[in-house]
C-alpha cells in the first residue's frame, strides 16, 4: 500500500498495531506527522465495548491507547521495520465528558510531548462530529 493518507482500509490499519480482532479499536489512519497522529474508529454493534448502543469508557480508553500504538506502528511501517510491542506505562487525568453512540465516528488526535528511549508521553483528544468527548495523557513504553 502506498503512503497516502487517509488510510481507510481497516485491515491494513489493524496490521499496524499489536492488538487483534475482536480487540481492535482503530479502523482508520486519518493524519500522520512527526509528532502527531489522528486515528479513527466507527462504533459498531459488534464492538466488544459497545453495550446497549453506547461505546463504554473502557472501549474509549482502549481506542485512545491504540491510537498511540498506531502512531508507533505507522512510524515503523514507513521505515520498513516490524513494529515493537508497547505497553501503557501510565494513564494521567483522563476526562470523558460524553460516550459515543452506535455508528458514531470517533476521531482521536495524539500529540507527542516527549519521546525518549522507548518511552513516549502524549496528549490525547477524542472528538465526535468535531465536539470533544474525551482528553487525557498517557505514557507508553516499548518492549525491549
Amino acid at each position: 500500500m502506498e503512503n497516502k493518507l487517509p488510510i481507510l482500509d481497516k485491515f491494513f490499519v489493524g496490521n499496524l498495531i499489536p492488538q487483534k480482532s475482536p480487540f481492535v479499536m482503530v479502523d482508520k489512519l486519518l493524519a500522520f506527522s512527526e509528532n502527531e497522529v489522528v486515528a479513527g474508529v466507527t462504533v459498531l454493534e459488534e464492538n466488544i465495548f459497545c453495550d446497549s448502543g453506547i461505546f463504554q469508557e473502557s472501549g474509549l480508553i482502549e481506542h485512545m491507547a491504540q491510537s498511540v500504538a498506531l502512531y508507533t506502528g505507522y512510524q515503523f511501517y514507513l521505515k520498513n521495520e516490524p513494529a515493537p510491542t508497547g505497553y501503557i506505562g501510565s494513564i494521567k487525568s483522563i476526562i470523558i465528558t460524553t460516550l459515543p453512540n452506535l455508528n458514531d465516528k470517533v476521531e482521536t488526535k495524539v500529540t507527542v510531548l516527549h519521546e525518549f528511549m522507548g518511552v513516549t508521553l502524549v496528549d490525547i483528544v477524542s472528538k465526535v462530529n468535531d465536539v470533544e468527548i474525551a482528553r487525557g495523557q498517557m505514557k507508553t513504553v516499548l518492549a525491549t
